[in-house]
């Protein structure tokens, strides 16, 4: 019989409060050498917060918190860094206008007499790159690498502070199936150099395929342990809510409509005057939900932007019920009757400032019953948030937090509501689901089902080839800025999709290839 690895991290009875919630109620868990932990629970479940503790964000009201057998006291995050504990945030903690060495760097900055040692610093980064497969150039600008490298980056930077107890908050939520397969082969090669791993997560798959051991939190509780090996996505599931859910979207065949939103050959250029929408054409009608699947990168981020108003088109047209909303501002698309769930929720879907009352109307907050005249209504803002965050279980002690207070999930939760509530026609919705646990995917996929059955015509944008399959009536495929196919739902493999996001479409007996 072989004995286990020594328990390089354990918390015992870890507790913490904050105003009117009890975050973490008495947790227990322990972390071995070399093994990946997965963590899993609902939004507000307390993943976050028993993390911040145990890399010191936070300070425990009871309990205590043990490395490699000693307890400590963790007063800020470098102390967890001095004992070898690593997070990588769900929102990375880079600075875009700085190099990949600087970022690294800093706070930690290698020094030869008075100076920066930044050839030092560059060679520590190229030798950890090397060992752990974690290709990264170390001259680049953090703003022009994709999200995939930025993430290699956060972790360079734990294993640069020596961390040999790594926290993953939310690794894969923005990454592709590509780059979260990379991910994993990295994950492996930690684990064989002894690193052990902490992995929060909401995709059952994921946790089932990497983990070796699962702890599930419910309500600030631990609620039980899982095996990898015996456990199923529904059986996680259900302990993570405490009921059965439907991992598979109920939908009957679509009754369509006139057309809702027609694009006439649309060209937008992003961020580096690069061409990122080329002569896109589409249509949606209502009652039907047109996905649009593709890797991250390929043009998605600006269409949709240019749809919404937040990014100029160079040329094509935008038709709204028959209302040509071509390069007109953010406002007047709403006002012809747009909701609209924005891929970054932070930057494009709320203000986070704001109590979560009045982000729950800032669409809306001008008109009636929030508003007559220059007059603002409060008492109606505060009746429309709190059925908003009981109808959308938005996790919350009061309507008059602001949202920053919220877990990424519940923030994203809001916006949802706050979208999907008001009376449109057309719902563009651009990864609505990211972050989000099983129980709010279910809830979410029956409301934008709903809303096509009433008519609504829905826009899909997501990376997630599982939520594209479920809830697609068409789906169309972006590459390299254009959409290379449409096919219907009933006509659409995995294979097919997969083909055709990397570029390939297969006409009759030949292949194409694009690019």
């Amino acid at each position: 019989m072989t004995e286990s690895p020594p328990i390089v991290l354990e918390v015992r009875g870890l507790t913490k409060r904050f105003p009117g919630v009890l975050a973490n109620d008495h947790i227990n868990l322990q972390l071995r050498k070399g093994e990946v932990l997965g963590l899993l629970g609902e939004n507000g479940a307390g993943k976050s917060t028993l993390m911040n503790l145990i890399y010191g964000l936070y300070a425990p009201d009871e309990g205590e918190i043990l490395v490699n057998g000693k307890p400590v006291h963790i007063h800020d995050p470098n102390d967890a860094i001095a004992l070898g504990i690593g997070m990588v945030h769900q929102h990375f903690q880079l600075v875009p206008v700085l190099t990949v060495t600087e970022n690294v760097m800093l706070g930690n900055e290698a020094t030869r007499g008075p100076f920066l040692n930044r050839r030092a610093a560059r060679q520590r980064i190229i030798e950890i790159s090397q060992q752990y497969g974690l290709e990264v150039d170390p001259d680049a600008l953090v703003q022009d690498l994709p999200v995939g490298v930025q993430q290699r980056v956060e972790i360079i930077k734990a294993l640069y502070r020596k961390a040999d107890i790594l926290i993953l908050d939310e690794p894969t939520a923005v990454l592709t199936p590509q780059e979260t397969e990379g991910l994993f082969q990295i994950m492996r090669s930690l684990l064989d150099r002894g690193v052990s791993i902490i992995f929060i997560s909401h995709k059952l798959k994921e946790v089932l395929e990497i983990c070796d051991k699962i702890v599930v939190l419910r309500l600030g509780r631990v609620v039980g342990e899982a095996d990898p090996k015996t456990s199923t996505e529904e059986s996680l599931a259900s302990m993570m809510v405490g009921r059965e859910v439907i991992l598979q979207v109920e939908k009957g065949a679509p009754h369509t409509g006139e057309p809702i939103l027609t694009i006439n050959e649309l060209y937008v250029r992003d961020d580096r005057d690069l061409l990122a929408v080329n002569g896109v054409s589409l249509e949606v009608r209502g009652g039907e939900i047109l996905g649009v699947a593709g890797v991250q990168g390929n043009g998605q981020t600006e269409l949709v932007e240019a749809i919404t108003g937040l990014r100029k088109a160079e040329a094509g047209q935008i038709i709204i019920q028959y209302k040509d909303v071509t390069n007109v501002p953010p406002r007047r698309v709403t006002e012809s009757g747009v909701s609209h769930v924005p891929e970054d929720r932070q930057k494009n879907g709320m203000v986070a400032s704001f109590p979560i009352k009045d982000n729950l109307v800032l669409q809306t907050y001008y008109v009636w019953p929030f508003s007559t005249g220059i007059v603002a209504n409060e008492r109606a803002k505060d009746e429309n948030a709190r059925k908003l965050v009981k109808q959308y279980d938005v996790r919350t002690p009061s309507i008059y937090a602001t949202m920053s207070t919220l877990s990424g999930g519940n923030q994203q939760k809001a916006i949802v509501a706050r979208e999907f509530s008001r009376n449109s026609r057309l719902l563009i919705a651009a990864q609505p689901t990211r972050g989000l646990d099983v129980g709010s995917i279910e809830f979410i996929h029956k409301q934008i089902v709903a809303m096509r059955d009433a008519g609504v015509a829905v826009l899909l944008v997501s990376t997630e080839l599982d939520e594209i399959f479920s809830l697609s009536d068409r789906i169309a495929v972006m590459y390299a800025g254009k959409i290379i196919d449409t096919v219907p739902i009933e006509d659409a493999t995995r294979e097919s999709i997969g083909l055709l996001m990397a570029g390939i479409k297969r006409d009759r007996e030949q292949v194409v290839v694009h690019g």
